[in-house]
C-alpha cells in the first residue's frame, strides 16, 4: 500500500546549490546572437543570481507539501504521487499527467479549482478526486532503474495499477506534452475503467516520409513546422536525449546552470510565442520550484531516457473508442487528422491565451476546459470508494 511522504530537502544539500552556483563558471557568450544559440548569457545569469538570492525554496517545499503525498511501488519501480481528495463525496477521480521538462508542480494552481469548484463559483458537479504523479524517472519517484522503464507503455501500465491499488474503479486523465501521449495510452490498455481522455496540445506526430498531399490544407503550416523541427530546428535537445541521455545527464546533474539552462530554453521556446521571456509567461518561482525539483532529485538523466526507450513516436495508433478531449493553445502544433484518427475525440477547443505548459500559464482555461470535457461523462462513471492508504512515513 502507499505509504505517506513529505517533501524534506536537507539543507547541506540547498547549501550546496547556492554554493554552485555562486561558483558558475560561466561560457563566453555571442554578442547580437539572442536565442539562437540558446539562453543568452545576460538572462541566465540574471535568472541564476535571483536562484540564488531572492527564490525561497523553503517557501514552496512547504506549500507542495500542503497537499497529501504518498510513495508506492509498483512492479518494483517507485512513484511518487499527490492524492487529493474533493470534499463533494460524488467527485470524479482524475489522473494529472504532467510532460517533459516538467513536474507536479504544473498543476499547483489548478488543484483547488478542481477539487473544491464551489468555493471558485463552480459547480459542486464538477469536481474531481486528483492523482497527480510523478512519472517514473522524474522527481520525488527517482530515476529508472532497468532499461524500458522509461516509456509511455510502461508509464501507462504503471499508473493503470496505481489507479487500481488506489480503488478507482472508473476514472478520467488528463495529460499535456509528454502526457499526452501517456494519458491516451491509458485509453487503450485500461478502456474499461477510463471514463475520458483529455489533452492539451497533444503531440501528434507523422511519419517522417509522411506525403504532405495526404494531409488537408489547413494542415499544411503545421505539417510543415513538425518537419522543420525534425530536421534540427529546435530539436537538438531531443537528438541528444534520444541518443545518449547519459551523456548530457552529467553536466545537467553537475552544473545547476546547465539544469537552468536546459529547461529554461525549453520554456521559452514552448510558451505563448506574444511573450518574450519564459518568465513573462509563467511565474518565475514556479518554474524555478521545477527546475529545483530536477535538481535535487538528480533525475535529469533519467527523466531523459524517454526520448530513448520509447521507439514508438510517429507509429500509427489504435483508437480505444473512449471519448477524448483537445485543448488547442498558441503556439501548439497539432495535427487534428492525426488526432482523430488515434483517438474517438468528441471535444476540441481553441485558446487565444496561454500556449504549450497551459497548466502553468493559463491554468484558469484549461481547468474549465477539463471541466466541461467531462461534464456529459459522469453520469458514466461510477463513485470511486474511499481508498485505503497505509499510515507509514517517508521523505526525501
Amino acid at each position: 500500500m502507499p505509504a505517506p511522504f513529505r517533501i524534506n530537502i536537507r539543507q547541506d544539500q540547498i547549501d550546496d546549490l547556492n554554493d554552485r552556483l555562486a561558483r558558475t563558471r560561466w561560457p563566453d557568450d555571442l554578442p547580437g546572437s539572442g536565442w539562437k544559440y540558446g539562453v543568452p548569457g545576460w538572462y541566465l545569469k540574471e535568472l541564476a543570481d535571483y536562484w540564488l538570492s531572492s527564490y525561497d525554496w523553503r517557501t514552496h517545499e512547504a506549500q507542495l507539501n500542503e497537499h497529501p503525498q504518498y510513495l508506492a511501488e509498483i512492479d518494483g519501480q517507485q512513484i511518487h504521487f499527490m492524492h487529493i481528495r474533493s470534499p463533494e463525496s460524488d467527485a470524479l477521480p482524475l489522473l494529472l499527467i504532467h510532460g517533459w521538462p516538467s513536474s507536479i508542480v504544473d498543476f499547483a494552481a489548478m488543484i483547488s479549482p478542481l477539487t473544491s469548484p464551489r468555493t471558485h463559483g463552480a459547480a459542486p458537479s464538477d469536481a474531481f478526486h486528483l492523482v497527480i504523479p510523478s512519472l517514473p524517472g522524474f522527481g520525488f519517484s527517482g530515476p529508472t532503474r532497468n532499461q524500458g522503464e522509461a516509456s509511455t507503455s510502461n508509464y501507462a501500465a504503471v499508473l493503470k495499477k496505481l489507479m487500481k491499488q488506489l480503488g478507482y474503479d472508473r476514472y478520467g486523465a488528463h495529460g499535456g506534452d509528454l502526457g499526452s501521449l501517456v494519458a491516451p495510452e491509458l485509453g487503450r490498455i485500461d478502456t474499461g475503467h477510463v471514463v475520458g481522455v483529455h489533452m492539451n496540445g497533444p503531440l501528434t506526430v507523422p511519419a517522417w516520409d509522411a506525403d504532405p498531399a495526404m494531409f488537408p490544407e489547413e494542415e499544411q503550416e503545421p505539417l510543415a513546422q513538425l518537419m522543420s523541427w525534425a530536421e534540427g530546428e529546435g530539436s537538438g535537445y531531443a537528438a541528444i536525449q534520444g541518443d545518449r541521455p547519459q551523456n548530457i545527464a552529467y553536466g545537467l546533474v553537475d552544473s545547476p546552470a546547465a539544469q537552468l539552462a536546459w529547461i529554461t530554453e525549453h520554456f521559452r521556446n514552448l510558451t505563448d510565442p506574444a511573450k518574450e521571456l519564459p518568465e513573462d509567461a509563467v511565474n518565475k518561482d514556479q518554474l524555478l520550484t521545477n527546475v529545483s525539483i530536477y535538481w535535487f532529485t538528480a533525475t535529469a538523466g533519467s527523466s531523459a531516457r524517454i526520448y530513448k526507450e520509447s521507439t514508438d513516436w510517429g507509429e500509427p495508433k489504435e483508437s480505444s473508442g473512449v471519448p477524448t478531449g483537445a485543448a488547442i493553445f498558441p503556439g501548439d502544433v497539432t495535427l487534428r487528422s492525426i488526432l482523430e484518427r488515434e483517438n474517438n475525440v468528441v471535444h476540441w477547443s481553441r485558446f487565444e491565451r496561454g500556449g504549450h505548459f497551459a497548466a502553468m500559464e493559463a491554468p484558469d482555461l484549461l481547468t474549465e476546459d477539463i471541466q466541461a470535457f467531462f461534464r456529459p461523462l459522469r453520469s458514466c462513471a461510477h463513485s470511486a470508494r474511499q481508498p485505503g492508504l497505509s499510515t507509514g512515513d517517508g521523505t526525501h
